[in-house]
């Protein structure tokens, strides 16, 4: 291996929000975790809501003008249509054809 050009590979304290800390080897001395194995659903068993930083939040906030716009021009194509429908001649039975 070349030497110089691999980053220090250090003994590492990673630490969860839990509680829950370990030592691992990395290139970073300290580790800091939001979810660990001690404490995620699919290993405890436990269902629990995990929002990091407030990400339904922001989604909801970012999206929701977006889905009352989209509804409004839905409603008002509908109504269209029906105004459309309206003004056609709707015939019982198909014409006779002319004989020439």
């Amino acid at each position: 291996m070349k030497e110089g050009i691999h980053p220090n590979y250090v003994e590492s304290t990673v630490t969860c929000v839990c509680g829950n800390t370990f030592k691992t080897r990395s290139t970073k001395p300290v580790i800091k975790l939001e979810i660990c194995s001690n404490c995620h659903p699919f290993f405890t068993g436990k269902q629990k809501l995990v929002d990091s930083a407030g990400r339904v939040e922001r989604f909801r906030k970012k999206y929701k003008e977006v889905t009352i716009s989209t509804t409004k021009k839905v409603k008002k194509a509908k109504a269209e249509r029906h105004v459309k429908k309206a003004h056609k001649k709707i015939l019982s039975t198909t014409p006779a054809k002319k004989k020439q």
